[in-house]
C-alpha cells in the first residue's frame, strides 16, 4: 500500500498534476487510488460556459476579501485571473468548430416561482445588465445562451435536449464559481451521460481553498480536470484532422 502511495504522488505524476497539490495529503490521495485512469477530452464536444457574467468581475482585479465590501458576489482578482486563459480556451473552441453554450440568471421577474434562486445567498434586487456575458466573451450569433433558476444549467433547462439534438457526447466546462454552478453543472452533465472536462485555469472561485477542493473531488469523481493548454491542444488537434 505504501507503494502505491509513493506512485500516486511522485513528481511530475500528470494526473494528481494540479492546483490542489499543496492542499491535498499523500493519505487522502491514496483513499483516491480506485479513481485513476486515463484522462482526455471526449468525443464530439461543447464548450459550456458558465456564469462569466459581470457580477464576477465588479470590483475590478482586487483581493475578494476587499471588492466584497461593496461587491459580495464578486469573485475579485480570481475572476480576473481566469479571463485570459478562457479567451484561448474560447478561441480554440471556435476555431475547431464547437457548439457554444453559456448560461445566466434568468433575470425576468415573471419567469419562476418566489423565492427560488441558485444559492441561498442573501441579496437586494436584481439588475440585469449584472448577469450579461462579460464582453470579453461576447457571444457570437451562432451560440446559445441558456437563463437558469438553480446551480446548475441543466436543471430546468433545454441544455441537455440542445446538446442531444447536436450529437453532442462531451462538454468542457469553464466558468464559475467552481464550487456552486460549475460544480452543479458538471455533475448533472456526467449524470446526463456526458463525458465532462473541466479546464482548470478557466475555473474560479472566490475561495481559492473550495476552488481547488472541488476541482480535486470532480476530479476523482465525475470529470476530469486539465490544464487550459492541454485541452487548446486537443481542439488545434481536432482542427488538424478536419
Amino acid at each position: 500500500m505504501r507503494k502505491a502511495t509513493a506512485k500516486l504522488t511522485e513528481p511530475g505524476d500528470p494526473f494528481e498534476d494540479h492546483c490542489w497539490k499543496d492542499i491535498i495529503p499523500e493519505d487522502v490521495i491514496e483513499l483516491y487510488s480506485s479513481y485513476r485512469r486515463k484522462l482526455g477530452v471526449g468525443p464530439s464536444p461543447a464548450l459550456v460556459a458558465i456564469d462569466l457574467y459581470e457580477l464576477a468581475y465588479q470590483g475590478g482585479a482586487k483581493p475578494v476579501a476587499e471588492v466584497m465590501k461593496a461587491y459580495p458576489s464578486s469573485c475579485g482578482e480570481y475572476a480576473w485571473a481566469a479571463i485570459e486563459p478562457t479567451q484561448r480556451l474560447f478561441a480554440a473552441a471556435r476555431t475547431a468548430g464547437l457548439p457554444v453554450f453559456y448560461s445566466t440568471r434568468d433575470t425576468r421577474p415573471q419567469s419562476g416561482p418566489k423565492h427560488v434562486s441558485s444559492t441561498r445567498r442573501q441579496g437586494g434586487p436584481i439588475d440585469p445588465a449584472l448577469y450579461a456575458i462579460r464582453p470579453e466573451f461576447r457571444p457570437e450569433r451562432e451560440d446559445v445562451v441558456i437563463t437558469k433558476l438553480r446551480a446548475s444549467a441543466f436543471f430546468g433547462t433545454p441544455l441537455a435536449a440542445h446538446l442531444t439534438q447536436l450529437g453532442v457526447r462531451s462538454v468542457i466546462v469553464c466558468g464559475e464559481s467552481t464550487s456552486g454552478c460549475v460544480r452543479a453543472s458538471a455533475i448533472d452533465a456526467y449524470s446526463h451521460g456526458f463525458h465532462v472536462t473541466l479546464a482548470e485555469e478557466c475555473c474560479f472561485d472566490r475561495s481559492p481553498i473550495s476552488h481547488k477542493v472541488n476541482l480535486f473531488d470532480m476530479h476523482h469523481k465525475y470529470a476530469d480536470v486539465l490544464h487550459v493548454d492541454e485541452v487548446v491542444a486537443h481542439l488545434e488537434g481536432m482542427r488538424a484532422k478536419a
